[in-house]
């Protein structure tokens, strides 16, 4: 980031002021000794010349003319021996706020060019015609300062632009971000809460005390589904009213999906080594990897067992999260809905079924941090996800 101090608006009008200074010092000498001109002209057609330039930025149409006038007239009574100097230098801030000059910035630029290739055949201001060649080379140097106007503010005009193209794009990842954000939520809760919902429907009859159980756990992650769909969506609000929401979540939070992945069936074996001390980003990354992992289980291979390991060692993060693939007809002991003898309904092979939105998702988290990712059937049977996400040094 450049962290260079700009100079304020008054500071280079204080700028302007001693340049218009510097100028009256080095030709007002000039003009006095000039043997035709009586000092009584010469002198307030130089202070004519360079005294407006002080104020070439609060009045640059105003101050160009009369400097122009003043040094054409000086040039005419043979009293200005610079170029148009003065003109060029008040010309600047013109061509700097013309946003649609009739002449291409390639045009004046070649004709600059060509006025001082002329000026230096047809002579200097100190060759066998100076006013000429006064006028030649003052020519080009005004040529030079429109040209070079227009190319700082067709520079700054890109800069803005690509500014609010920036700041559109940044606005559009994050709402992509959001988006993503929310797909995850809905899907891990809507995933245990349609388990919940099926256990409770079969036993409501015969095991009232585990349709309660379900009931319960349909209650609570609605509540925590909520209250992070809110926290998001309230990022999309304009802000300023004072709101504050609450932090992301991060590895700290996997037990808490843990638990309502045991309610729904799924016997999980959490594993966390080091990852007290990871940043916002990767720590939100590595609970939804998680997350999104523990929802495919849910929705695809429960009733079944899954390990989940998350590592931060060596600069990186390496989240492991597999299952054994198991979905039978009846539930095993312990979850909601055992003993019922009803039969689930035909479902596509897990390992087949687990395609989508859902792994792009994941392998899209990863690739942000430059990492790997690697999703897939194990040979022994069930379905594993790996991914490692670098750290930043």
């Amino acid at each position: 980031m450049d962290r260079t101090p700009r100079l304020s608006r008054h500071q280079w009008i204080a700028l302007d002021g001693l340049a218009a200074i510097a100028y009256l010092l080095v030709f007002a000498p000039a003009a006095v000794l000039a043997t035709d001109v009586p000092a009584g002209v010469a002198v307030p057609l130089v202070v004519a010349v360079g005294a407006p330039v002080a104020a070439r930025r609060l009045w640059p149409v105003g101050v160009f003319v009369v400097v122009l006038a003043a040094s054409v007239a000086a040039l005419a009574l043979g009293v200005l021996t610079d170029p148009f100097v003065a003109a060029a230098f008040a010309l600047y801030p013109v061509a700097l706020g013309t946003r649609h000059p009739r002449l291409p910035i390639k045009v004046t630029g070649a004709i600059a060019v060509a006025i001082l290739v002329v000026a230096s055949v047809v002579g200097t201001p100190h060759g066998i015609w100076p006013r000429l060649g006064t006028a030649v080379l003052g020519a080009g140097f005004l040529a030079g300062a429109w040209t070079a106007g227009q190319v700082v503010r067709a520079r700054r005009a890109e800069a803005t632009r690509t500014a609010a193209e920036q700041a559109a794009q940044a606005v559009t990842e994050e709402r992509l971000r959001i988006a993503r954000e929310l797909h995850d939520v809905v899907a891990h809760s809507m995933s245990v809460i349609t388990v919940q919902a099926g256990t409770a429907n079969h036993v409501i009859a015969t095991h009232p005390t585990e349709a309660q159980k379900a009931l319960r756990v349909i209650e609570s992650t609605s509540r925590t589904a909520l209250t992070e769909m809110r926290q998001l969506l309230g990022v999309l609000r304009s802000g300023g009213d004072g709101v504050e929401f609450a932090p992301l979540p991060g590895p700290s939070g996997l037990p808490t999906l843990v638990r309502r992945a045991e309610e729904a069936g799924v016997q999980v074996e959490l594993d966390l080594r080091g990852t007290e001390s990871l940043p916002a980003g990767p720590a939100l990354s590595v609970y939804r990897i998680v997350q999104e992992a523990l929802t495919n289980v849910v929705r695809h291979a429960a009733p079944a067992r899954c390990e989940i390991t998350v590592i931060v060692k060596g600069g990186e993060v390496t989240i492991d999260v597999t299952d054994d693939g198991r979905r039978a007809g009846r539930s095993p002991a312990g979850y909601a809905g055992a003993d019922t003898g009803e039969q689930t309904r035909p479902r596509m092979p897990p390992d087949r079924a687990r395609t989508g939105h859902g792994l792009i998702g994941m392998r899209e988290r990863v690739l942000m941090y430059g990492g790997s990712f690697r999703a897939g059937p194990r040979p022994e049977g069930g379905f594993a996800v790996s991914a490692r996400l670098p750290l930043a040094p």
